[in-house]
């Protein structure tokens, strides 16, 4: 394969990212501001933050948790075996993502409780991990945020015995746009199309919501409690005060 061809790919795969980037901005907005409001909320009256994904999806969770840049009281609402893909062999994170009753588990001895904000994050929304922890999490009086690919529930069927998909169990649904399969290029030759781009929009997702929670809270006259980078003078010394005034909660610290 000749350079030329690689640069031609490489120029789809940033056309196609950026237009779906466009297309999230401009059909997302009220979604991101509902959802950034949530966050907010939850941070002005004391409640606490907490983000979720399984798979690649945790990629995206990760992303706004101890995050230089970001709110000091996102944390991370692990699932053993499903953060990413340091399992092995590799198959058994999917696997446990439709082991139904795993997220009540999870979430009973976790530290979430009522008035708290859960941020769930599933690219296709249909297995029993998700579904199950937004059911949960609004049980025990939490308000959820589901990133998702809507499309999923139109052309896949649900893996949960309920039949339903995360979309319909959340206080806002913000869409990701991604087409089922995320690949967004073909090639002549190459038998399965490549390049996700599930990555780039729903990280940008979460940092959208993150800038509209912050917006809201300094409307409110209210100093969000955001980290900065331990790589620039009296970053560490910054978030140590943060740490201190926040630490009740703020869970990835113990």
């Amino acid at each position: 394969m000749s350079s030329k061809s690689e640069s031609k790919l490489a120029g789809q795969y940033f056309d196609a990212a950026i237009d779906l980037l466009r297309r999230v901005r401009d059909e997302e907005s009220g979604n991101i501001a509902e959802a950034g409001a949530l966050l907010a909320d939850a941070a002005a009256s004391g409640g606490r933050l907490f983000a979720f994904g399984a798979g690649h999806s945790s990629l995206a969770a990760q992303e706004v948790v101890y995050r230089a840049g970001g709110l000091a009281l996102m944390n991370l609402l692990a699932v053993p075996g499903v953060v990413g893909v340091d399992v092995m062999p590799a198959t058994l994170g999917s696997a446990l993502e439709r082991v139904d009753g795993l997220a009540g588990a999870v979430l009973d001895s976790s530290p979430a409780r009522s008035g708290d904000v859960l941020v769930i994050v599933s690219l296709s929304g249909r297995n029993s991990l998700p579904v199950e922890m937004a059911m949960n999490a609004r049980a025990l009086g939490l308000k959820v945020i589901g990133v998702t690919s809507v499309a999923y529930a139109t052309q896949t069927r649900s893996r949960h015995t309920s039949g339903t998909f995360l979309k319909d169990h959340c206080d806002v649904v913000v869409d990701s746009k991604i087409a089922v399969g995320d690949a967004e290029l073909s090639l002549d030759g190459v038998d399965a199309p490549f390049g996700p781009a599930s990555g780039v929009v729903t990280n940008a997702l979460m940092q959208a919501m993150t800038a509209t929670a912050v917006e809201h809270l300094a409307a409110r006259g209210i100093q969000p409690p955001l980290l900065r980078s331990g790589n620039v003078d009296g970053g560490h010394d910054w978030n140590g005060r943060v740490f201190q005034e926040y630490g009740e909660r703020i869970f990835y610290r113990h």
